[in-house]
C-alpha cells in the first residue's frame, strides 16, 4: 500500500487530496494545527489515517512530521499544502511577517525535513502547493507573492540538488489560480476554482509525474501573457486582487 503525508490537511485542497488518496486505497499520514478536524478524519476511515497536530511556524514541527513519518511506516509521497496570504496594500509589518514565517520558515522546515528523509531511505515524491502568484509581484499582496516566488526557485535549487547528489527523488511545483478555500473567504475573486476539482487536477498531475502544474487552462493562458508583460507595463497595471 502506497503511503502519503499531508501537511495542511485540515482544510481545502490538503484535505480534498487526502480523500481523493484514501478513496485509491492510499495510506495516510495527516498534519495541521485543528486536532479536532485530524480527529475527525481519522475516525471516518479507520486504520487508514495517521494524525499529527503540527503549526509549520513552530521549532519542534520538525519533530513532529519525522514521529508522523515513523507512525506511518514511512511514506512515498510528501505534499506540503500549508500556506498563508493575505491582501495588504498598507503594508503592515506583522501581515508580512506573519506570511513569511509560514510560507518561507515553515516551508523551509518541512520540504527539508521531507528531502532529508527520502535522501536516507533512497527516494520519494516532494510535492508543494504554490500559486501562480509567484510568476509577477502582486501590489495588493508583496509578501504573498515574493514568498510564492521563494517556493518556486527553492524547489527548482533542490531539485537540481537532487540531481547533483544523484537522489531519486522528485520534485512537483503545483501552482493554482485563485480556489474557493478559507484562504480566499474575505473577497471576492475571478475564475474562482473549486477545492474538490483542484484536488483532483492535483492528484493526476502527481500520478504522472509532472514537474510543474498550473491549475487549470484559464490560468496556463494567463500566466503566459504574465510573463510577456515588461516591468514597466506591469508596474503601472491597475491590478485590485
Amino acid at each position: 500500500m502506497k503511503k502519503a503525508i499531508i501537511i495542511g490537511a485540515t482544510s481545502g485542497i490538503g484535505q480534498e487530496v487526502a480523500r481523493i488518496l484514501v478513496q485509491q486505497g492510499w495510506r495516510i499520514g495527516i498534519a495541521g494545527r485543528r486536532e479536532d478536524v485530524l480527529l475527525h478524519m481519522q475516525q471516518a476511515v479507520p486504520g487508514q489515517i495517521e494524525i499529527q497536530c503540527l503549526d509549520v511556524t513552530k521549532n519542534d514541527a520538525a519533530l513532529r512530521l519525522n514521529e508522523l513519518i515513523d507512525r506511518l511506516g514511512g511514506m512515498d509521497l510528501f505534499l506540503l499544502s500549508s500556506g498563508v496570504g493575505f491582501q495588504n496594500r498598507s503594508l503592515e509589518p506583522e501581515i508580512e511577517l506573519s506570511t513569511a514565517r509560514t510560507n518561507v520558515e515553515g516551508f523551509i522546515r518541512m520540504v527539508t525535513t521531507a528531502f532529508h528523509h527520502f535522501k536516507k531511505t533512497g527516494g520519494g515524491h516532494i510535492a508543494v502547493i504554490s500559486s501562480i502568484a509567484g510568476t509577477k509581484g502582486l501590489g495588493v499582496a508583496p509578501a504573498y507573492s515574493a514568498t510564492k516566488r521563494f517556493q518556486n526557485t527553492y524547489i527548482d535549487a533542490l531539485a537540481q540538488l537532487s540531481r547533483m547528489q544523484r537522489l531519486n527523488i522528485r520534485f512537483t511545483d503545483i501552482r493554482p489560480g485563485f480556489v474557493a478555500t478559507d484562504l480566499l473567504r474575505n473577497g471576492k475573486y475571478p475564475m474562482l476554482m473549486r477545492a474538490d476539482k483542484v484536488a483532483l487536477c492535483i492528484v493526476r498531475s502527481l500520478e504522472r509525474k509532472k514537474r510543474t502544474v498550473i491549475i487549470d487552462r484559464r490560468y496556463r493562458l494567463l500566466v503566459f501573457f504574465w510573463r510577456m508583460i515588461p516591468r514597466w507595463l506591469w508596474e503601472r497595471l491597475p491590478i485590485k486582487n
